[in-house]
């Protein structure tokens, strides 16, 4: 059997069916050898990073392995943006780069390079990958996809690599005699996969009994773990107000009258408020990096007991010092603390609920209508979010955009929302729509961009037209890199270098237009419903530009050295002061 034919099958055993993938001379062998198969398509972009996050949103979406493939040197290279991304945001996936003959490879020799486009792709990523391997036997290659893949999805996820040059790639051998790393002595010996210590969840129960303002925070742990059901579970049967990380926001339906919106430096302010006013705070799945704590994580839940919930163990203590941290895959924990909770009576928080029930009603997530005359984004994510049907699979792109979703996108049953999280990489939101829409077929997908980051990836509108995927592409166009725009107000006096002064974006209406997609514009809200409800009505992709004042802002904003509820614009520190159930920090500790 040709090797390259043993590595497409056993990548259609493991339940995908479509690789994505930028071909070259390298990797000709692996794409002649899914060329032959129908159960198995090869989506063809224009970079490769594309490639690359459409293989994340792929495993976001199917649960189990996306698959990117790219041709040696530059192709290789082009990826690794999209397996940073894997790597900080915990999503399994299986990269595959074509290499150079072995017998043209330098190996140790101290020159730069031998064959043409010969990269030393698997030194570049070991940083980023949970294995990265360069394929010199062709014995080798089951031990190596099986491990790869293992490990790929097991303990804490993330992204595997896997170098293969040329010679290894036509090379023929004998499947049945390959020795394998599954059911191998060290499979059987890997620790990667932490054992649930029940009486540790005992303990976290008998504290969430016992709590008079519970909240739990939820990332993007719960959805990597496949723990929604039972998070969910969790809240129906305690009751406890659920608050979310970026990562976490669709765990639960906004409707869930236990969910009390996203916190962190872009969160919303009546969520802010809950969090800082418990005096319990289970945390599940999350990181506690400083988009979530601020940059005063001293302050954070400062007056309540903190439990802390994650498989990586390195995760737990790193910046947030909590009183119970638990080592634990958070679906088996959250299956074990529902079962110890079982029958329990729910706690009277109604009290609780109604603080924080008055914050949301107090502290909406608006702009000043005073500063602005044009279009509030946080009020078209709500009209956009009550068009949008249950199922439906949001794909955010990084900058203002993703954070006037985040706040006020009103995600529905059963609707995912795509985010580039740790790495935050503008261009993302168009190439996990294509893996989003490949992954459920027929399904109508949703991409939230801004006018810079749509131009990153622009040129694989060619693929969502081809393909004639149902993929809803927003842009809100405010002609400048807006999120960075804002910090230079803030924190440079206003110099705009590089965000408005110098920056240049052409009419992606006609862009659009050029590609095929049908195209709409949103200048004001005088015709946004109808716009908007016809845009998703088409069978088949449309592209639909909101136009935004140049001044647009995210607000409310968390700076810095700022607890986290403390958010500018700020209010006056004497309604902050009666806001509060809890001393405020004192106004000497907080640098102006």
């Amino acid at each position: 059997m040709k090797l390259s034919d043993y590595v497409v099958e056993f990548i259609s055993r493991q339940g995908v069916n479509h690789v994505f993938e930028l071909i070259g001379g390298a990797i000709t062998h692996l794409i002649d050898s899914i060329h032959h198969r129908s159960d198995l398509e090869c989506v063809s972009v224009h970079h490769e990073q594309t490639g690359a996050f459409a293989a994340e949103a792929y495993a976001r979406i199917n649960g189990r392995l996306g698959v990117a493939m790219a041709t040696s040197g530059p192709g290789a290279l082009n990826m690794v943006t999209g397996i940073g991304s894997c790597w900080f945001d915990s999503v399994p996936c299986l990269f595959i780069t074509g290499q150079v003959n072995t017998y043209e490879y330098k190996f140790d020799r101290p020159i730069r390079q031998i064959g043409f486009q010969e990269t030393d792709i698997v030194s570049v990523v070991k940083p980023i990958t949970k294995y990265a391997e360069l394929i010199t036997e062709p014995q080798s290659i089951r031990y190596h996809l099986e491990k790869a893949v293992w490990l790929a999805q097991n303990g804490r996820p993330g992204p595997v690599l896997l170098d293969i040059p040329m010679n290894i790639q036509r090379a023929e051998i004998e499947p049945d005699k390959l020795p394998g790393f599954l059911g191998s002595v060290e499979e059987a010996t890997r620790t990667d996969i932490p054992v649930l210590d029940l009486e540790s969840v005992k303990s976290v129960a008998s504290l969430m009994k016992k709590a008079l303002r519970p909240v739990i925070l939820i990332g993007g742990g719960v959805r990597t773990a496949c723990g929604a059901k039972e998070l969910q579970s969790l809240v129906e049967q305690t009751g406890i107000p659920v608050v979310s990380t970026l990562m976490g926001l669709d765990v639960l339906p906004y409707n869930n009258s236990s969910f009390f919106g996203m916190i962190g430096s872009y969160g919303n302010r009546y969520s802010n408020l809950t969090l800082a006013n418990c005096d319990t705070l289970l945390i599940i799945g999350a990181r506690l990096d400083s988009r979530q704590t601020g940059t005063r994580p001293d302050t954070f839940a400062r007056a309540a007991k903190k439990i802390h919930i994650d498989i990586d163990s390195n995760e737990l203590n790193a910046k947030v010092i909590v009183e119970h941290a638990l080592n634990a895959d958070v679906k088996e924990f959250l299956v074990a603390l529902n079962k110890e909770l079982d029958g329990v009576i729910k706690n009277d928080l109604s009290s609780w609920y109604e603080v924080i029930n008055g914050y949301r009603t107090k502290y909406p997530t608006r702009l000043d209508s005073k500063e602005l005359s044009g279009i509030d984004p946080n009020c078209f994510m709500e009209l956009l979010s009550e068009q949008c049907a249950d199922g439906d699979v949001i794909c955010l792109d990084v900058g203002q955009n993703q954070m006037w979703a985040a706040q006020s996108f009103r995600l529905k049953k059963a609707q995912r929302m795509i985010i580039s999280g740790g790495l935050g990489a503008m261009g993302f939101s168009l190439p996990a729509a294509l893996g989003a829409a490949k992954a459920l077929p027929g399904q109508r997908i949703v991409s939230l961009s801004g006018d810079g980051g749509i131009q990153i990836n622009i040129q694989d509108f060619e693929v969502v037209v081809s393909h004639r995927l149902p993929v809803k592409i927003f842009v809100f166009n405010n002609n400048c890199l807006g999120m960075v725009r804002q910090f230079q107000d803030i924190y440079f006096g206003g110099r705009q270098q590089s965000t408005v002064l110098g920056y240049g974006c052409p009419d992606l209406v006609k862009i659009a237009a050029a590609y095929g997609l049908p195209v709409f514009t949103i200048s004001s809200f005088d015709r946004a419903t109808d716009i908007i409800s016809e845009a998703l009505a088409i069978d088949g992709p449309a592209y639909i530009e909101i136009k935004l004042e140049q001044n647009t802002e995210v607000n409310p904003k968390l700076v810095v050295n700022r607890p986290i509820e403390d958010m500018s614009p700020h209010i006056d520190r004497k309604e902050l002061a009666n806001a509060m159930l809890i001393d405020l920090v004192d106004e000497g500790e907080v640098p102006t």
